[in-house]
Order: C-alpha cells, then structure tokens, then sequence
C-alpha cells in the first residue's frame, strides 16, 4: 500500500483526491492541511490529518513529513492573494517539499502545474506571476533527484468528470473537471512509466487509464 501526503489537502483538487485515494486500496492517503479548523472534513472520510504550513523552515517540516512513499503537491496561493504569496506558495512552498523529500527519502513527487507553463510565450499576462511560479517550481523539480511527474492542467472547472482527457506535452488550452484531474494523479501514482514525465491535461476523448497508459 502507497503511504501519499497530499500537500493543499483542503484545496479543490486535494479534497477530490483524498477521496479517491482513501477509497482505493492501493492508497493509503493523508491530508496536509494548516488551518486544524478543516480536519474534520477528512477524519470524516478516516483520511489522517498533518497540521503543517508551507511557510514554515524547511527544517520544520522535516520533522512531520516523514514514513511516506509518495507527494503529491496540490497547494495553491490562491486567486485572491497577491503575487507576494504565490511566490510563498506556489514556488518556494514546492521547493521546500522537495527539499523535504529528499531528505527523508520519498522519492515519488507529483506536481499538479498549470497548463503551457513550460512556455513563456502561453503565459497569460493576468496571472503571470502565477505561471512564473509554477515554470521555476517545475524546472527546479526537473532538475531534482525525485521520481517526478508534472500533470500541467487546463482550466479547472467542477462539471462532473468525464474519465476522459486529452494529454500530450503541449495542449491547446481547455477546461477539464477537477475530478478528472485527480483521477489522473491516482492513474499516475500507479503507473510508474510516468516517472520523468510532464504534459498538459484537457477534456477529451481519450480514457483516462487509456491516456496515462499512453505517455
């Protein structure tokens, strides 16, 4: 059974994601979380709890995130905050998880990006602090020692999923259900093909089991 932290618990995608994780038997997931406030939604679904916050010292962190077999980084500034926590956040928050997992071992690191973010030229100019943040934080994940995939997303919506999308490593941008996306993280986690891998993810016509087969 895979031991899988996942970091933004509380974020839209997070919450879907323990879901799906706690009740697979291939998984067994915890939530990180920094407001205690928001535990019971997952001790609710008996989904542990990590009380841990991004901004803290690396070496802080270190010391509760450890015994686990795989990361999957979901957290997010979030649209309402400003380009100095999307810094905070999104790129100096990934890279101290990285930072954590390679110190204490857990090799496997799933990054949930943003679509085009490997490109300048697709960055939008409304968020483009945001794109920034996640091209550095992937390039530095790239560049790591980690067992990585990088799933890059297109516009998250929460119609009710499909189970079909369309991957490759440049798509033109979309929507894609948030549900879709994390039942693309858990057919990631169990295929270990997409370790060194990273692509853009749509609605589309492909099974999703199909599609990760695929890459």
């Amino acid at each position: 059974m895979m031991k899988v932290l996942i970091v933004g618990a509380h974020g839209q995608i997070g919450q879907l994601l323990a879901k799906k994780l706690g009740s697979d038997k291939e998984f067994d997931p915890t939530a990180m979380i920094r407001n205690p406030d928001q535990r019971i939604f997952f001790e609710e679904m008996d989904v542990p709890v990590l009380i841990a916050d991004l901004e803290s010292s690396v070496e802080e962190l270190s010391e509760k995130i450890k015994d686990f077999d795989a990361i999957v980084f979901t957290a997010g500034s979030g649209a309402s905050t400003g380009p100095d926590k999307t810094l905070l956040i999104d790129l100096d928050g990934a890279v101290k998880i990285m930072e954590v997992a390679e110190q204490n071992g857990i090799r496997r690191f799933v990054m949930i990006s943003a679509i085009g973010a490997h490109r300048r030229e697709r960055w939008s100019e409304v968020i483009r602090p945001y794109f920034v943040a996640k091209h550095y934080a992937d390039r530095m994940l790239r560049g790591s020692p980690l067992d990585y995939t990088i799933i890059r997303p297109g516009a998250l919506k929460n119609n009710p999923p499909t189970g079909k999308v369309t991957v490759s490593e440049d798509v033109e941008r979309g929507p894609i259900s948030r549900s879709d996306v994390a039942a693309v993280i858990v057919e990631v986690l169990k295929k270990d093909h997409t370790i060194g891998k990273s692509f853009d993810v749509v609605g589309g016509d492909v099974a999703i089991e199909e599609a990760v087969a695929e890459l």
